[in-house]
């Protein structure tokens, strides 16, 4: 065994010493307890920052029995030149230490990633791709609680719902049947880069995330130390809190808007199911309906309010959704029409 792997070997066990199992998130702990005799592939996030660090080294020291199972992912975004490079090679080697298996994304040439959101996009684009590749439905995530404080920050500024404010969520079902899982959202990152400090474990710092550029770090710089002060109490702690109570909020309307089988079997939506429901119940059920419509193009908030209205009042209408078809109301259903169809069976 070589020097390199041993040391990175003894890393992860003095951290995982450090952060046991009782620390991780417990919804996370019980669905992956459900899975244990299962040999799937685990994917994870692996950007070489403290908190992507933490998760790879804890995964690999508490679940030795996964290891042969786990792939780390990395992005290169190619925004900050050598620096980008040289997180990579660390990640590179981390995971070559551990006997993980790592591949790399990287931007397609010509392509301009917009913005912290475009950067967001195109990692997670790569890492559901590769995701496919290897067959794996699990996303392991290093997001910690000021994460949590960060983004319901960021969506309340842009009116987010229960939905929104609920995120990120410990345990969250994907599209094509993934999970995104994120154990450390009980942890706090000064509590994770203090836990590397101590062992003298290295990691890469992202210098753009000291910038004033992103949203999400005037809110992390800016707001958050000033929401703290002023709050004279642990607001990160508190918004953790007020995340876990509205991810309880949204299930409970979920499963309400379920006993109401607002879809038929064909997917229409049947609008006297909703008629004695809350408004809220009517505009999840539109949101479910809408997610069913492959065809149908972006709606933005203002077109979903408009829509809305006309299901509330539930007269005969057509509302575009696009350039490929309409939502129609139509014999207290609602339903999508391709083309200019004026007839609904």
């Amino acid at each position: 065994m070589n020097l390199l792997r041993q040391r990175w070997e003894a890393r992860a066990t003095r951290l995982a010493a450090l952060l046991p199992p009782a620390r991780w998130q417990p919804e996370v702990t019980a669905w992956v307890e459900t899975r244990r005799t299962r040999r799937e592939p685990w994917v994870i996030a692996f950007s070489g920052g403290a908190d992507s660090l933490a998760l790879l080294l804890l995964l690999w020291a508490h679940r030795p029995e996964h290891r042969k199972q786990m792939t780390a992912l990395h992005y290169n975004h190619r925004l900050r030149g050598a620096a980008a490079d040289r997180d990579e090679a660390f990640c590179r080697g981390v995971c070559r230490a551990l006997g993980v298996a790592f591949y790399c994304g990287r931007p397609r040439q010509g392509r301009i990633l917009k913005g912290e959101e475009g950067a967001r996009e195109a990692r997670f684009e790569f890492f559901h791709r590769k995701m496919q590749v290897l067959g794996a439905r699990i996303l392991w995530l290093g997001q910690q609680q000021n994460d949590v404080a960060e983004t319901m920050l960021m969506r309340l500024a842009r009116g987010s719902g229960l939905a929104g404010l609920a995120a990120p969520r410990p345990v969250q079902p994907m599209p094509g049947r993934r999970v995104h899982l994120r154990p450390l959202l009980d942890l706090k990152h000064a509590e994770l880069v203090t836990a590397l400090q101590t062992l003298r474990i290295p990691w890469r710092e992202d210098a753009s995330n000291r910038g004033g550029e992103f949203f999400r770090n005037r809110i992390r710089h800016a707001v958050v130390p000033a929401w703290q002060a002023a709050a004279g109490r642990d607001a990160v702690a508190g918004a953790a809190l007020s995340r876990r109570l509205l991810a309880e909020d949204e299930t409970a309307l979920e499963h309400w808007l379920d006993t109401l089988t607002p879809l038929d079997r064909r997917g229409r939506l049947q609008l006297p199911n909703l008629r004695s429901a809350p408004r809220a119940l009517m505009r999840r059920a539109l949101h479910r309906w809408l997610l069913r419509q492959e065809l149908a193009g972006r709606l933005s908030r203002q077109g979903f309010e408009g829509l809305l209205a006309l299901l509330i009042r539930g007269t005969p209408s057509r509302f575009s959704l696009g350039t490929e078809g309409f939502a129609v109301i139509h014999e207290d259903r609602l339903v999508f029409v391709r083309g200019h169809r004026k007839s609904v069976r």
